[in-house]
């Protein structure tokens, strides 16, 4: 019962009062009076037989039940503000996290989002980049978009786009590359995958291929590297295509090698929202389009 006639107004001045640990600065942010905020709190106090505050000659110190109270408070107040912040202007808005393989959020997502968000104005997407090792339940993600043969435990998977990996290299480098042999005698840059420069040595009809360059964790500072002249790089080409029309980066040779798709997953043990599901349907239909 007692919860039922706490009022709003007193915990709310509490709530700020704890943050700022100032009364001053809290009545200022409520538009409130400072005797006004003190009021409210005492009345708090007094119908919960408990001191939450502790006054000091500059500012107040939580007493423990108060630090104990304040944290709980503060996510109460933000679940409540993002949930006026979704059906703001009459209109409700549906929040969407999506973790994406930087390669890909680069290379086709980005360029796309007005898109989406012309198609779909009532989900708000938030993008999270990662370098494709990721955990989707421990990050918070609804869906991400990874690299791989979209084989994951607990992952519902969807193809999206085939990915072949090619050479590319600075255009300093490609008049020394006529022939995929010519590879033998240059610096050969690698990503976490182990064997793709002999997986493409054998599409390329070429002797195996020993790789003893840098290792990269993320395509595009391959990429980087690459442009720079560091060395030759395997990269999924059709995420660079501004890239190569710029001449940053050359494909001396047209052998490829097919090691991965780029796939959009969610847990099998989480429902398709309706954002999730918009989301994956306009996904798939421009990945399917271009």
């Amino acid at each position: 019962m007692l919860r039922t006639q706490l009022p709003l107004n007193a915990l709310r001045a509490f709530e700020a009062a704890a943050r700022h640990q100032n009364l001053t600065r809290a009545a200022l942010e409520l538009h409130v009076s400072q005797a006004a905020l003190s009021h409210q709190i005492r009345q708090l106090e007094e119908r919960l037989g408990l001191t939450l505050l502790q006054r000091l000659p500059r500012g107040v110190a939580l007493t423990e039940e108060g630090a104990a109270l304040a944290p709980e408070l503060s996510a109460a107040f933000d679940r409540i503000s993002a949930a006026l912040d979704r059906v703001e202007g009459g209109r409700f808005r549906e929040a969407l996290t999506v973790g994406v393989v930087g390669t890909f959020a680069t290379g086709f997502l980005l360029p796309r989002l007005q898109d989406f968000a012309l198609a779909h104005p009532g989900i708000d997407l938030r993008v999270q980049t990662h370098n494709n090792r990721i955990e989707q339940a421990g990050d918070g993600l609804e869906l991400a978009i990874r690299f791989g043969d979209g084989q994951w435990a607990g992952l519902e998977a969807t193809e999206l786009a085939a990915a072949p990996l090619s050479p590319a290299c600075a255009p300093a480098l490609a008049a020394r590359l006529q022939h995929p042999r010519d590879l033998m005698g240059a610096v050969l840059l690698r990503s976490f995958r182990q064997d793709e420069w002999r997986r493409w040595s054998a599409a390329a009809g070429i002797p195996p291929l020993e790789a003893r360059g840098h290792v990269f964790d993320s395509s595009l500072a391959l990429a980087d590297a690459t442009a720079a002249g560091v060395g030759v790089a395997l990269l999924p080409l059709a995420m660079f295509e501004r890239d190569l029309a710029s001449g940053r980066l050359l494909r001396p040779f047209a052998a490829q090698v097919d090691v991965g798709r780029y796939w959009l997953t969610r847990l099998r043990s989480r429902a398709e929202t309706q954002a999730m599901r918009a989301f994956r349907l306009w996904l798939v239909a421009r990945c399917a389009g271009e």
